[in-house]
């Protein structure tokens, strides 16, 4: 049995780190299988020495952000947890860092993992930055906000956002309206993203003064945009002819964001993505970064995480599978 002794600065800190019905330390405790008990500021981990170790570096770490202002909720906490398993909690530090961009209703937009952070710091250094990963990592949150930010700054004077209309495995039939009507359904997490960081009647204002536009993918064709921030998202469903004409589009004063998801393709099967096309032919292209986040930067649900992690360990048990079948064949 073992036992270590940690000290917060303010019992204020104490409270931000155990949460709500103490349900953070209850996950660390769970997690490490150890008795963690407090006195005031006075914080004592006991258990196993490695599991105890474990522990209190995890709580150190949620200390650390709550000394720095930063709300501790589930989210922070597991992803911590991940940080001290694989030995990467010497970058807890780095977690705490600057405001992306104000939403409306003055919540502050943080990149809450070191992938995110990475992905932000290539979006402000580069010109072209592609973001690729699972669902629920942020990217094309992060990249709605960095371009609300670049605006409300000045350095552009439009956001573009855009994705190809590609239904995800389903098909939609004759949908009722004119074209913009058909086609605000794919756009709309777009949409949602934006009113969000403007409220919706600022979006309103900036989309009919043209300095916001929301539009499918095809619209791109034959324009030179400059001075503007342009999104794409879903890019895992744009062909290869697609993403060239896309990434062409690029005028002075412009900067890119390309988001998407490998792994969810819904592109027949005889069409190559030109996502995974332009991560491979752009790699080592100065001012073009390809940034790759992983089920670790998931902030969504836990189980998200857990379905992608579930997924993915499925698909590596089948490609073995596939290969003897191809071999007896």
């Amino acid at each position: 049995m073992s036992e270590r002794i940690i000290n917060a600065e303010r019992i204020e800190q104490i409270i931000n780190v155990f949460g709500s019905f103490d349900e953070n330390i209850k996950r660390i405790e769970q997690t490490y299988h150890v008795k963690i008990t407090n006195r005031g500021t006075e914080l004592k981990v006991s258990g196993d020495e490695e599991a105890v170790d474990q522990a209190a570096r995890a709580i150190e770490g949620l200390l650390t952000l709550a000394a720095k202002g930063e709300p501790i909720d589930e989210q922070k906490v597991r992803y911590l947890i991940d940080l001290v398993s694989s030995g990467n909690d010497d970058k807890i530090s780095e977690m705490a860092k600057d405001v992306v961009c104000i939403t409306a209703k003055g919540k502050p937009i943080k990149a809450k993992t070191i992938g995110q952070q990475r992905y932000m710091k290539a979006i402000l250094k580069n010109t072209i930055t592609i973001g690729v990963g699972p669902a629920g990592t942020g990217k094309t949150y992060l990249a709605v906000a960095a371009a609300v930010a670049a605006f409300r700054e000045k350095t552009v004077n439009r956001i573009i956002l855009t994705r190809p209309a590609v239904e995800a495995g389903e098909r939609l039939g004759f949908l009722p309206g004119d074209l913009q009507n058909k086609v605000d359904p794919y756009l709309r997490p777009l949409y949602d993203a934006l009113y969000d960081m403007l409220g919706a009647e600022t979006y309103q204002k900036y989309l009919e003064r043209g300095n916001i536009e929301v539009a499918p993918l095809a619209y791109m064709r034959g324009r030179t945009l400059d001075d503007s921030f342009i999104i794409l998202d879903e890019a895992q469903n744009t062909t290869r002819e697609q993403m060239k004409m896309f990434l062409t589009r690029l005028g002075f004063g412009s900067k890119i964001v390309i988001t998407g998801d490998i792994t969810q393709i819904d592109l027949p099967s005889d069409k190559t993505s030109g996502l995974k096309d332009a991560v491979r032919i752009l790699e080592n292209i100065p001012d073009i970064a390809i940034c790759r986040l992983t089920a670790s930067d998931v902030v969504r649900h836990a189980l998200v995480q857990k379905i992608i992690a579930a997924y993915e360990s499925g698909e590596k048990k089948q490609l073995p599978a596939q290969k003897k079948l191809y071999r007896k064949k």
